[in-house]
């Protein structure tokens, strides 16, 4: 077997019985098991959540491309989130040494922020097959200079161009507003898990799905732990 052929959502790991079947593919249940992990581990405020949010995000963008979510599969291109996110977490946030404290975003900020989500929002469910067919024949041109020798890609219409992108603005958002401990990126998670369920279930991609139903219940308990951790700070300030 090829490793092309491993990383095809057709190479079944095991048959789920939900309705009439569900074939489970390797990727798919590797990728999940990871996307897991990181999110349990950043609702604990472990850093090596990171790690596992890169090897997610490599796995999900391949099944992405598979299943013509386009807008998601340029979600997964946004990696470096996760490397700044690193980088962010451990290194000093101040002269006296001191790491990030999780805290809400101050009302202009939440305001630009809504503003400018709500205008990528409009734009990517607009043009988001236009820009990812460009990105898709341009990478397959960089990858033949080097004797891929693919042939130039006619990708299909966005199965849901408005979820897709909103999915895909909000991720990135709560991505960015994760990086920096901001409670308000847990928020977002469960209104982008809400979203995906529906979307994954109708693709007919179930373990995603479930995947996601799980991760709407870790996103509301992150909500809750990071709530209370950003009134410590100000408790203390009080005292």
């Amino acid at each position: 077997m090829s490793i092309f052929e491993w990383f095809s959502i057709n190479h079944t790991l095991v048959t789920i019985p939900l309705g009439g079947g569900y074939a489970m593919s390797w990727i798919e249940a590797v990728g999940t098991l990871f996307g897991l992990a990181c999110i349990w581990c950043a609702s604990q405020e472990k850093t090596i959540n990171y790690l596992f949010g890169l090897i997610n995000v490599s796995l999900f963008a391949i099944i992405f491309f598979q299943i013509q979510l386009y807008g998601l599969l340029l979600l997964q291109l946004f990696f470096c989130a996760n490397l700044y996110g690193w980088y962010a977490w451990t290194r000093p946030a101040n002269a006296q040494g001191d790491t990030l404290q999780i805290r809400w975003l101050s009302k202009s900020k939440l305001i630009a922020t809504a503003a400018v989500s709500v205008l990528a929002i409009a734009l990517l469910t607009l043009y988001i097959d236009p820009v990812f067919a460009a990105l898709a024949r341009t990478s397959v041109a960089l990858l033949n200079l080097f004797g891929a020798n693919l042939a130039t890609p006619e990708p299909s219409p966005d199965a849901f161009p408005f979820w897709d992108a909103s999915m895909t603005v909000l991720s990135v958002v709560a991505q960015i507003l994760m990086t920096r401990k901001y409670v308000e990126n847990w928020i977002l998670w469960v209104v982008i898990n809400i979203i995906s369920i529906g979307v994954y279930a109708a693709q007919g991609v179930y373990a995603m799905s479930l995947e996601y139903l799980i991760l709407l219940f870790i996103a509301a308990n992150g909500t809750r732990l990071w709530m209370v951790s950003a009134k410590r700070p100000q408790q203390e300030a009080i005292a």
